[in-house]
């Protein structure tokens, strides 16, 4: 065993279930292996490291590391910086002219005298994390790099299972228990739930079906309007659905026709092909982050959707309500906290014999939780349409599947 001097902690990306857990779990498992071992974080993520800020963990942090595991969001703070993105970095200040990020990153590095990074964050910071390692590799500096793979969307490729994807579904559902009652407050109203999920619609389909569970739960009395057909999912639309809207419609006006409201559950990232080719056919600049994503903020695919189907289902008030800040700034569940101690553990064992790598479940790989080569890591990764539990809430909420799309956000 080659036990580490000092490592370093970094979140980065947006928000997620799991990363103060993470943070808290890698902690206390350095702390029970070997307290000697130095940890410091950097704080805002690859900001910090290029401007060499950072927190060092004391006793009195070790002491009371438990406590992160009952908080959201990041302690340590987190940032969306692309090292390779040379020009935004120079941009917001990171770098001076002329410097390679890459390289100010190294050096910082090992000016803190770090021998293994763990980089704590979705598809586009482990891919940084890869270029780095590769950057760290190609000229000879000696760290590891290993990565915990955080996203809501549960996306990255080849991980069967994202740290804080389980919490953030349930999450939403809780949220929208509280939304739905909005139903009565107008006839024939339009509840538009937008969740989380560029690319992947799992966030969605998983969010339903953890709020339908809650439907099972309720008891009902829809002799005075406390019926559950108000109350269900009429509709899921996703990123990896073909979404026939005139069909679609019809189906819905139905159920607008006969129970007053109708409620809809729609990925950020579902029809946003048609709505930038709308925007940019009417000369509007479509606005992208430092990695090349569309700002889906900007682009708002959940008052697209309301729009379209409002009048083609005859409703007379429609509401969008997002629920992605409520849900990914929660504190970690159990079962993620399980999931992430497990990832916690075998990411210190790796650090020990400075294996590199993001922690995950490996699909390619029969399921083993191993240290994934960071080449293999990539975003984008569709829902499965055939997942079982899905098809089944689709058939018992009257919804057809539709065909599958090519999905490339």
């Amino acid at each position: 065993m080659n036990k580490p001097k000092k490592v370093a902690l970094l979140t980065a990306g947006g928000l997620a279930p799991c990363l103060n857990s993470a943070i808290g779990s890698l902690i206390e498992r350095y702390t029970e292996i070997d307290p000697s071992i130095d940890i410091i974080c950097y704080r805002s993520g690859y900001k910090g490291l290029l401007l060499g800020d950072s927190y060092k963990i004391t006793p009195e942090i070790r002491e009371k590391a438990a406590l992160f595991q009952r908080f959201g969001g990041s302690a340590i703070g987190n940032s969306r910086v692309k090292l390779t993105n040379v020009k935004d970095c120079v941009k917001r200040g990171l770098v001076q002219e002329g410097e390679d990020p890459q390289k100010v990153a190294a050096d910082q590095l090992i000016k803190d005298g770090v021998d293994i990074l763990h980089a704590i964050g979705g598809d586009d910071t482990n891919t940084a994390a890869a270029d780095l390692a590769a950057f760290l590799a190609k000229n000879d500096y000696g760290l590891t790099v290993i990565g915990l793979p955080k996203t809501v969307d549960n996306d990255v490729i080849p991980i069967k299972q994202s740290l804080g994807a389980w919490t953030a579904a349930e999450q939403g559902a809780r949220y929208f228990s509280n939304v739905v009652a909005e139903n009565n407050s107008n006839p024939r109203m339009l509840i538009v739930h937008e969740v989380m999920g560029r690319s992947c619609g799992w966030l969605t389909a998983a969010t339903a079906l953890e709020y339908r569970k809650l439907l099972d739960r309720c008891e009902w009395l829809p002799e005075i309007g406390i019926d559950r057909a108000a109350f269900e999912v009429h509709g899921i639309f996703i990123p990896e659905m073909e979404v026939g809207l005139a069909a679609e419609a019809e189906r819905l006006r139905a159920v607008m026709d006969k129970v007053d409201c109708v409620n809809i559950f729609v990925s950020e990232g579902a029809g946003v092909e048609a709505i930038v080719a709308e925007m940019e056919a009417q000369g509007q600049e479509v606005p992208r982050d430092a990695f090349g994503h569309i700002k889906l903020d900007a682009v708002n695919p959940g008052k697209w959707f309301g729009e379209q189907f409002a009048q083609m289902i005859g409703a007379e008030k429609t509401l969008v309500q997002k629920s992605g800040y409520f849900a990914r700034a929660s504190a970690a569940n159990a079962d993620d906290i399980r999931l992430i101690k497990s990832c916690a553990d075998l990411a210190v064992e790796c650090a020990f014999r400075r294996e590199p790598g993001v922690i995950g479940h490996d699909e390619e790989r029969d399921g083993i939780l191993r240290a994934i080569e960071f080449p293999r890591i990539k975003g984008g990764k569709p829902f499965d349409l055939d997942a079982p539990w899905f098809n089944e809430t689709l058939a018992e909420i009257g919804q057809t599947k539709g065909a599958a799309v090519s999905v490339s956000h």
